[in-house]
């Protein structure tokens, strides 16, 4: 063992030794259909306007900590319940993190560590982000058709009692909403000893919330991120919740988060919500030929999506992903997320262009 090796066997947790790095391919050259992003840009006058903003950004300062301006904006443009507020977090990835962060027990607490539950298959980062909290994870199986196990679920929260309950709205990596009477189900058991977690990424293609539930429900909060309403770059997610939860997430959160030009690019976004809103209409428009182009193959089934990806399964797999990689299509091969998922495979709905590429590719790969 060399030193080096020596120091991080000394140094490092045996958990994140064990682990690995969460991998995001080289996506240069190829349509890139495995990262939900939306593909279309602003348009050339709006982008020029935004360019002349960002050059006005003052860089050599410091972001205002309370990000009131974009706070405000965002409270008035997305569905912010009156006397709500939000806090913000670099994607939607830091605001899992805060919310682990603030949940999780120390050593000596006397109550033993902190759980994180959330169906399965889920998206990846409510378990990495439970892990590195120093969390438990408690997955719970979905239905064959992916929808929620209401009483394993209902079980599950019984028995383990955890503080924090993931629901992705809507589902993460398999497209589908969850039914509604499930979900205030789960928020109403956990009562006063657990924060149920609505992750709603996909809410401009869902056009579903419970955003204006807040106010019934105490214990529930939503999150939901820029990224897939076509603003992937800046990283820039936001929470809303009670204003006494609030102020305790806030705690754990870095103060100076979300940096200059992404909150300048936000601003700039929602003075200009109706062009992204018309950008994810036509990709609600596109995922409905595409799943029916798919759905026409042999061999291929095609599960209900409200996201601007569709999750289908195909005989197999690895050959299907290996196939369209060489007809240079990226897509995301599920198959080894969950047995649930087994020869399943996750493509973005893109432009029409990207989407004849892809249905060609998927065809010969047939």
């Amino acid at each position: 063992m060399t030193d080096i090796d020596k120091l991080i066997a000394n140094t490092i947790r045996a958990d994140v030794r064990a682990g690995s790095s969460y991998k995001v391919p080289d996506s240069i050259g190829y349509v890139k259909l495995d990262a939900m992003e939306n593909p279309y840009q602003l348009p050339d006058a709006l982008r020029a306007e935004l360019g002349q903003r960002l050059a006005d950004a003052a860089l050599n300062r410091y972001p205002v900590p309370s990000y009131e301006t974009l706070k405000r904006r965002i409270r008035a443009k997305l569905g912010v319940p009156a006397g709500y507020d939000v806090i913000l977090g670099n994607g939607s990835d830091e605001i899992i993190s805060i919310l682990t962060m603030a949940c999780a027990r120390q050593a000596g607490e006397g109550r033993g560590r902190a759980v994180t539950l959330a169906p399965v298959p889920d998206f990846v980062m409510f378990r990495r982000s439970a892990q590195f909290a120093g969390m438990d994870f408690v997955g719970v199986p979905l239905k064959a058709d992916f929808s929620l196990d209401r009483p394993a679920m209902l079980e599950a929260i019984a028995e383990h009692k955890p503080s924090l309950v993931f629901l992705a709205y809507p589902n993460n990596p398999t497209g589908n909403l969850f039914a509604a009477d499930d979900i205030v189900a789960i928020v109403e058991a956990l009562g006063d000893s657990g924060i149920a977690v609505l992750d709603e990424a996909y809410q401009p293609f869902a056009r579903a919330s419970f955003m204006e539930r807040l106010p019934s429900f105490p214990n529930m909060v939503v999150m939901r991120t820029l990224s897939k309403l076509g603003l992937a770059g800046i990283r820039l997610g936001y929470l809303a919740a009670a204003q006494p939860l609030l102020e305790q997430f806030d705690k754990v959160r870095p103060p100076y988060n979300v940096n200059v030009l992404s909150q300048v690019a936000a601003e700039f976004a929602l003075d200009h919500l109706d062009v992204l809103d018309a950008q994810a209409a036509r990709l609600n428009a596109a995922r409905a030929e595409l799943s029916g182009a798919m759905a026409a193959l042999a061999g291929v089934t095609v599960f209900p999506s409200s996201a601007n990806f569709i999750t289908v399964r195909v005989p197999d797999a690895e050959r299907t992903c290996a196939k369209l990689f060489a007809e240079k299509v990226l897509i995301k091969n599920l198959s080894k997320m969950h047995v649930l998922l087994a020869n399943c495979i996750r493509v973005t709905v893109s432009t029409p262009e990207e989407n004849a590429q892809f249905l060609n590719a998927l065809k010969a790969s047939l």
